[in-house]
């Protein structure tokens, strides 16, 4: 997650910047997407990481997992369509 943030952000940030999209919202979007990258397939690392400390097989656990990931998704919609829910904070 890390090496992904550190390579991208550079080359995306003055592509978004010059949109007119703040920075931070940017951020918050970036690293929720990140975040459901990490247990979708085929790369979801989290996944396979927890498929093979509980020894489950990735099948049934996708389906436990599914409504975490709906939630996930939902929450991604509603910060691109809002964008002042992800500022607010800074802009006190």
């Amino acid at each position: 997650l890390l090496s992904i943030v550190l390579i991208m952000t550079p080359i995306l940030l003055p592509v978004v910047s010059s949109l007119g999209m703040d920075p931070v919202h940017f951020g918050v979007m970036m690293i929720t997407n990140l975040a459901i990258g990490m247990v979708t397939p085929p790369f979801g690392l989290c996944l396979f990481v927890i498929s093979d400390i509980a020894k489950v097989k990735l099948m049934p656990l996708l389906k436990n997992v599914a409504p975490y990931l709906i939630a996930m998704l939902v929450t991604l919609f509603v910060i691109c369509a809002f964008p002042q829910l992800s500022l607010f904070l800074i802009s006190r």
